[in-house]
């Protein structure tokens, strides 16, 4: 019995150890400067929505596909059109997928 009070400890840091490294790689801090390349599919300035083909979003963890985002400023939507390369960033705003950066690519 007191051999495994003695080895929960033992146990519970190399558990610790382990995960130590995954949330270094996977912080919102470690990539929130880096934007993501990604095509203009759709413009809806009335809604204030964006649709983007785009790569991986490392500060989301989220992978390469075609999705609708929000946007944080209307503003941003009036210099892109259907079809323009684009750099972006993007964070979840309670659930809400938001565009806050957007620069076409030239």
């Amino acid at each position: 019995m007191a051999s495994i009070a003695l080895s929960t400890p033992v146990w519970a840091q190399q558990k610790a150890d382990e995960h130590a490294g995954h949330h270094a790689a996977s912080s919102p801090t470690a990539t929130a400067d880096e934007m993501t390349d990604a095509e203009v599919r759709k413009v809806d300035i009335d809604a204030a929505k964006i649709t983007l083909k785009h790569g991986d979003i490392k500060s989301l963890e989220m992978p390469a596909m075609t999705m609708v985002f929000n946007v944080r400023d209307k503003a941003m939507l009036g210099q892109v059109k259907a079809g323009d390369k684009v750099k972006f960033k993007a964070v979840n705003e309670a659930g809400k997928f938001t565009v806050t950066d957007l620069k076409v690519v030239r």
